[in-house]
């Protein structure tokens, strides 16, 4: 046999055990998800519709924080802080000006900031010096709202003037489909930027260091990218939150929120966008559910510790059936199902 005749052979074959993947382009995603949330809109209550809403917030911190995380391996206490950082951005200039979309680019241009600012001073560290430099920013910025109450207003906060919806729109379905417009754009943003080399630098940064180094990838410069990146979309979500009570408190952005965004992240699948959203809806339901026991036992104790309790349970139990997250999930059924056949 020739070695053209011999080619075919091996470049029309798979080989054994090579996995065939397709990669759907993220806006054909994108698209489909804009599509099913708006149907959802129309047969979900009001409040489903406000809970839809609030995923969509949740969704572009988790996305962020799993660009931070889960692709560069920067461990962050402190997202908590960042969106109250955009909450309070868009109050103060909603407040004065009136104009939403204004405001929004504020939100986003303030938080990403300070995102950079942290990131200069976290890629100097790492590991548990790291976690705490993000702690005490989770600390300090309520603390802030105190020292200057007559900007904001300390713990009674601030209310936010928004202009009503179109009269044909109920609030809630308003509401979340300005919530998924938002955080549709961020993941479409964050996943083709985590596409190209800047994803491919965010990985081998997060894998190995020196070896990044002597690939000629600038670690410094790539961690504080990452950091900014992330804090764009944590002051994306901030200002959502903001308009979606239409008031921000320190009360609305206390330390355990930076907790439940790392344990949500890390539940829904590091490393994955979709994991993040599985994230985000756990955000949602898992409080909800933790409030409605806490409720029917009658105790209001119970009820401020059962929603960490609930997340430390369901983090336990997902890590030991499924160590890569929800997101994992489909591919391990699939490989079992390749296995036994």
């Amino acid at each position: 046999m020739t070695a053209i005749e011999a080619r075919p052979a091996t470049s029309t074959k798979t080989m054994p055990g090579a996995p065939r993947r397709r990669r759907v382009h993220p806006a054909i995603v994108i698209v489909v998800g804009a599509v099913l949330v708006v149907a959802l809109t129309y047969v979900l209550p009001p409040f489903r519709n406000y809970q839809l809403a609030t995923v969509g917030a949740y969704f572009c911190v988790t996305a962020g924080l799993t660009v931070l995380t889960g692709l560069n391996g920067q461990l962050s206490l402190g997202h908590g802080a960042l969106m109250a950082t955009g909450a309070y951005t868009l109050a103060l200039s909603q407040n004065k000006w009136e104009n939403l979309p204004l405001s929004f680019a504020l939100a986003v241009l303030v938080t990403t900031a300070v995102g950079a600012v942290i990131g200069l001073a976290a890629a100097r560290l790492r590991g548990p010096y790291l976690a705490g430099l993000t702690l005490a920013v989770a600390i300090v910025v309520p603390s802030v709202t105190s020292t200057f109450d007559e900007t904001f207003n300390s713990d009674q906060g601030l209310s936010v003037m928004l202009n009503p919806p179109p009269e044909q729109y109920p609030m809630e379905q308003w509401q979340a489909w300005l919530c998924w417009a938002a955080a549709l754009i961020v993941v479409l943003l964050l996943a083709l930027l985590v596409r190209g080399r800047f994803g491919r630098d965010l990985r081998a940064v997060r894998d190995d260091e020196t070896a990044a180094k002597l690939a000629g990838i600038n670690i410094a410069r790539t961690q504080v990218l990452a950091f900014v990146v992330s804090a764009a979309c944590a002051g994306v979500a901030g200002a959502l939150f903001a308009y979606l009570a239409q008031s921000v408190s320190p009360g609305a952005f206390p330390l355990t929120l930076s907790l439940f965004l790392l344990m949500a992240i890390v539940i829904g699948g590091l490393g994955s966008l979709f994991g993040a959203l599985w994230g985000a809806l756990l955000l949602v339901v898992l409080p909800t559910l933790s409030q409605s026991v806490g409720e029917h036992a009658g105790s209001q104790r119970l009820e401020g510790n059962l929603a960490l309790i609930v997340f430390g349970v369901v983090l336990v139990v997902v890590m030991l059936a499924a160590p890569g997250g929800l997101a994992s999930i489909p591919s391990r059924i699939s490989r079992l199902i390749r296995r036994n056949r």
